[in-house]
């Protein structure tokens, strides 16, 4: 599923491509924990998926945190 979001420190739409379904995204959205609906996602399509920051982005911002 292609999953667009604003991010807010450059204000760009930021797009992933996530192996996930509507009902699992719902259920974020209605305040389950991503970590607990998401469990086989990476680090980063978590952190995309309740910021919208790209990996890349925080990657440019933050540097590499490993």
């Amino acid at each position: 599923m292609l999953v667009t979001k604003q991010s807010p420190i450059s204000g760009k739409l930021n797009s992933m491509e996530l192996p996930i379904t509507e009902a699992q995204l719902e259920a974020h959205r209605n305040g389950e924990l991503v970590q607990n609906v998401f469990p086989t996602l990476s680090v980063e399509e978590r952190e995309f998926l309740v910021s919208g920051i790209s990996p890349k982005e925080w990657n440019d911002l933050f540097g590499n945190m490993e």
